[in-house]
This record gives structure tokens, sequence and C-alpha cells, in this order.
């Protein structure tokens, strides 16, 4: 045990911006820092970050917590780092300088790499060993663009002088001084390149990717020493990765098989716990693991939607019908009719379980007295739809009923979207007291590596601010839903036809 005047800080590093929260002995968050760092986007459908952006504003919120909670460096106890998962960056071994942007999950450019797997009749193999479908979003065929994108990159990567890591791979290289080159299970997990049930990178899939493993980081469960960042004299030990959405079902404590939670950030992801051994979808779902603990591997089945708190900035920032998030509840409740308008926001393609690298963004049902609240709010309901097309793949998969969804995330403090999205599954949904569930998993995980916390401590410390019922009636809910499948599947192959 440590004092109670001790803390955790957990770093989570988004795709918008990065942070720094600090959890007191008893897990609750008491400070918060917060950055946003450039999205860039070079050609349609690229999207990058510059890798000295994602450091430089990570190191900065970790700072101003210090600074503005009036904590000293001794009174923390220990780092926890939680992450937005695939992200690649690659990076020159001795300078330490990276050889390219961070190619984002979101960016499609890998798509004809894809083909050319599925082509080389690969799919199979990819699903039984890594769990996850062949698709741009993952971060092998992002580390085989840069290597043959960029002068001199694959004769480096042979030479061993090239090192590939997710942003939790970069953050600890260089927390730590350039010493400690690693990653999680569950970062790992999303890589297309490795093996879930040996735990081990794939050698066929390296070599199918022309990938050096020399490039690669080593591996370790989600609760673990990391090494140190030595700030100021004083070395704080870095003791939890992992991947953002796996600490956000950590988080929101499902540790039970069959429990699910549904995290709503840039992307909207839900997860569900499916115990010790990995349980393949037959409709469009990920395996992925959950999280590595007290020498157990838990795995979990994944839906992935690309993009959701990422369409309320598009309202923001692109089409600027909106001036902040919390303006979009105000117009949504505001509408008083019923909303014939759908928008698919498939700028980044579509996810889970369309899984179509070629879908594009779209609005339907537009008629001559179409508003601005009425697009507003259509697309807040989108995150809802898509939540629903996950939900129904995973009860099926499972072969169980979830009687409730436990939210968390930006957007889940959006009173109007989690009524509809209750509403829509004719679901309990459960928000918690706190919904910063992905910081929480990462600092809960570190503290149980010190011997802070067990995980019937975390599981007590939960509590609640509201559930949602569905108030919708039947008919209504299936005339929506059938016009929400009509419009997703009008949007789909855009690109490709």
């Amino acid at each position: 045990m440590i004092s109670e005047k001790k803390y955790i800080i957990a770093l989570d590093q988004g795709t918008t911006s990065s942070r720094a929260l600090l959890v007191n002995c008893s897990g609750e968050i008491v400070g918060i820092e917060q950055q946003e760092f450039p999205q860039i986007y070079p050609v349609s459908g690229w999207i990058e970050h510059n890798p000295k952006d994602i450091l430089d504003s990570q190191l900065n919120v970790f700072k101003n917590l210090l600074i503005n909670q009036n904590i000293s460096i001794n009174q923390v106890s220990s780092i926890g780092i939680t992450n937005q998962r695939e992200t690649t960056i690659i990076w020159d071994k001795q300078t330490g300088e990276p050889i390219y942007n961070a190619i984002v999950w979101q960016d499609k450019r890998t798509a004809p790499i894809c083909e050319d797997l599925k082509k080389r009749g690969l799919s199979k193999y990819v699903k039984e060993n890594t769990g996850l479908i062949i698709d741009s979003y993952f971060s092998a065929t992002k580390i085989k663009w840069i290597l043959d994108n960029v002068d001199g990159a694959r004769k480096k990567a042979k030479e061993g002088n090239l090192l590939f890591g997710t942003v939790d791979t970069w953050l600890v290289w260089n927390l730590t001084n350039r010493k400690q080159h690693v990653t999680d299970y569950t970062n790992a997990s999303r890589s297309l390149i490795y093996n879930i049930n040996s735990l081990e990178w794939d050698q066929k899939l390296i070599n199918e990717l022309g990938i050096p493993m020399s490039m690669l980081p080593e591996v370790k469960p989600s609760a673990s020493h990391f090494g140190d960042y030595e700030i100021g004299g004083v070395k704080i030990p870095i003791t939890s990765i992992i991947g953002d959405q796996q600490a956000a079902l950590f988080g929101q404590a499902c540790f039970k098989k069959g429990e699910a939670k549904n995290t709503y950030g840039t992307g909207c992801f839900m997860l569900m716990n499916t115990g010790e051994k990995p349980q393949y979808s037959k409709n469009g779902l990920l395996t992925t693991i959950a999280w590595g603990l007290n020498g157990k591997v838990v795995y979990a089945l994944e839906g992935s939607i690309f993009i959701a708190g990422a369409a309320i900035q598009w309202l923001r920032d692109e089409v600027k019908l909106i001036s902040n998030a919390k303006e979009s509840e105000k117009i949504a409740q505001e509408l008083a009719e019923d909303n014939p308008v759908y928008v698919v926001p498939a700028f980044a393609g579509l996810g889970a379980p369309y899984w179509d690298m070629y879908a594009r963004g779209a609005i339907f049902g537009l008629t001559r007295d179409t508003g601005q609240r009425h697009i507003v709010r259509a697309t807040l309901d989108s995150l809802a739809y898509q939540t629903r097309d996950i939900l129904e793949a995973m009860q099926n998969d499972a072969e169980v009923e979830l009687k409730s969804l436990k939210v968390d995330g930006g957007a889940s403090a959006n009173n109007y979207l989690m009524q509809f999205q209750a509403d829509i599954l004719n679901k309990e949904v459960i928000r918690p007291a706190s919904v910063e569930s992905t910081a929480l998993g990462a600092a809960y995980l570190a503290g149980i590596t010190i011997g802070l916390w067990t995980e019937k401590d975390v599981l007590s410390s939960k509590s609640i601010d509201t559930i949602f019922n569905s108030k919708m009636a039947e008919e209504n809910r299936s005339k929506k839903y059938k016009g929400w499948q009509k419009a997703i599947k009008r949007s789909m192959s855009w690109e490709n036809e």
C-alpha cells in the first residue's frame, strides 16, 4: 500500500488530444489537464499526426497537472498509459527522429495493400491467428506503406536501425530516455501481425508484409513494469499500458464474461468480456485481447465504429452548424417533430459489422424544409444506430441477450443521445458517475500492479450517475432502424464504383 498523499497519473493519449489525469488513493479523479494537437490531412482519406506533437502535448499536460494541482514528483507513485490504438510510428533507433508522420488508425491509404493480402488467401489465417479482419484500420499495412514509400526506409529497417511502435511504445521509449522498446498485449493484438493464441509476433504474417522482426517491440502483460520516467532526479515507474478501448472495459469493471461497455470517443467502440478463451465472430466483429493481469489473459469481442465524436467535431469545425459539442444536445432536444433525415458518417469508411473501406459519408432524407437542426440531430442519432448494429452482431456471436449497456466517453454526457440510445436499443443504458472510464482503467491497472488496489476494490468504487430506459414504441423504433439500414447500404462501396 502507498500513503494517502500519493497519487497515480494516467496518461490518456487520444486521437485529437493528450490528457493527464490525477487519481487519488480512493480511485477518484482529482485533476485533469488536456491539450489538443493538429490533425494533418495530406490527401483525401489520409490522416496523420506529427509524433513530436503527440509527445510534446503529453509531456506538457503531465507537467501542467503537477503545477496546477500543486503536486510534487515525489507524490506520484506510478504512471498508467492508455492510448489511441493502431496509429503507427516508425523512428530511427539512433537519432530518435520519426522517419514519417504517424499514420492514424482512421487512415485509408493502405486499402490496396489489404486487397492484395486478401487475394493471396490470407483472410482465414489472419482471423484465426490475430482475431482481426484484413483492413487498413490496423497497424501492419501502415508499417509496410512507410517502408515502401519513404526513401531508404526498407534498407535501414533490414539493417536494424528502425523501430516501430504504436503511440504507447513511442511515449514509453521517450519517457524512459530511449531505454525501453515495449508494448502490451492489447496494443499488439491490434497490429494484424500478433498471434493472440501463442502471444507472440506471427512470423508468417511478418514475412508476408516484409517487416523485419528487429523493428517490433517486446510485448508484456498490460499490468507490468514497463520502465521508469525519470524527472527531476525522481524515477516514476510506468506500471500499466493498455489500449484505450480495453482500458474503458477495465475502467467500467466489466470483469465477468458477458459484460459489455460502449465508449463514445472519436470513434465508438463496444467491447464484451468473453473470458480467458478467444471467441471468434461470425458477424463481422473482432476478437481482441482485453488485458493481461496476474498471469491471465482476458479476451473480448469488439465492434469498432470509426466515426462517433469525430462526427460532432465535423459539425463544429467543417460545416460549422454548432459552436461546441454541448450545443448539439440543446438543438436535438428542441427539434419537436420526428426527424426524417439520416446522416451516415462514413468519413473513414465503415467499421464493424460492415467493414467497407470504400464507404463514404452521406446525408439522406433531405426535403425542402430540412434545416440545420435536422442534420445536427441526425448526426447524433447515427452514433446510436451504429451502436445497435454492433450490439445485434455481438448478441448473435455470444448467444446472450444484454439487458443493459454501460456507457462512457465524452459523448455519453449528452442526455439526448443516451436517451435515444436506450430507445433505439430497447435496453437499459447505464452511465457511471465518472465517464472517464478509459483513463481510470489505466490508473486502476497501474495501481493494481503496485499493490494499491485489487479488482474487488475497483468494483466497489463504481457508482452510477443515470440509468436511461427506453420510452419509444416498438413500431416507431422498427421504422427508424429500417430507415437507417437503408441509408447505410446506399453509402457503401462509394469509392469503389
